[in-house]
């Protein structure tokens, strides 16, 4: 099969194109009894490394998305969490001034009264405090997925980068004609593909 049958669609396709249009006389013909030539072989492997990368690098698009969506939904329950602090220190103001009125009434009845007021502000405080403390832990599980997104985000965006360069020389090779080359390519690949892995198990 002739290595001038596959079109590469990525970077560096008129290298490729034109490698393998014009560098079929030689690999292809030698070939032509054996199947698909070196040229034609190193076209379908570019191919398939252009479709893994462009894989990549919308996960890796995604991932950051997601990492920028999770550190909002933090910052937003920090908000939540500060506003009810602030309540809380409220109804603290509120509770020591009436267990100052509690402490200097000279009526009984009004004593009694201040005091009913100091328990309910206490009783409220406790409430407010335990929804504090609930909306920081979200906070902070809102900032660990983040954290753990923007890990994924730089594994694919590594992966990406690596196959990149895998297609580089891909380009290099078919233009070159040199094996050791056409191993690196391979080699370089199959990194590219192990670090798209790491992001996908979350390593």
């Amino acid at each position: 099969m002739s290595g001038h049958g596959f079109h590469v669609h990525g970077p560096h396709d008129h290298e490729l194109e034109h490698a393998a249009s014009g560098g079929h006389g030689h690999d292809g013909a030698a070939s032509s009894g054996k199947g698909m030539s070196t040229t034609g072989k190193i076209a379908v492997s570019t191919a398939a490394i252009a479709t893994a990368g462009a894989i990549f690098a919308y996960m890796g698009g995604a991932t950051q998305a997601n990492a920028g969506l999770y550190k909002n939904n933090a910052a937003i329950k920090k908000t939540e969490a500060s506003n009810q602090w602030n309540y809380f220190q409220s109804k603290s103001t509120k509770q020591a001034l009436a267990e100052f009125a509690r402490d200097t009434a000279t009526d009984d009845g009004r004593r009694q009264g201040w005091q009913v007021k100091v328990t309910r502000y206490e009783q409220e405080k406790t409430e407010i405090q335990a929804a504090a403390k609930k909306l920081e832990d979200e906070a902070s599980r809102w900032d660990a997925q983040s954290e753990t997104q923007m890990h994924q985000h730089h594994r694919w965006a590594q992966a990406t980068t690596v196959l990149q360069v895998s297609i580089a020389l891909a380009a290099i090779a078919l233009l070159t004609r040199k094996k050791w080359l056409e191993r690196a390519m391979y080699g370089v690949a199959v990194a590219g593909v192990a670090i798209g892995a790491l992001a996908a198990l979350h390593i």
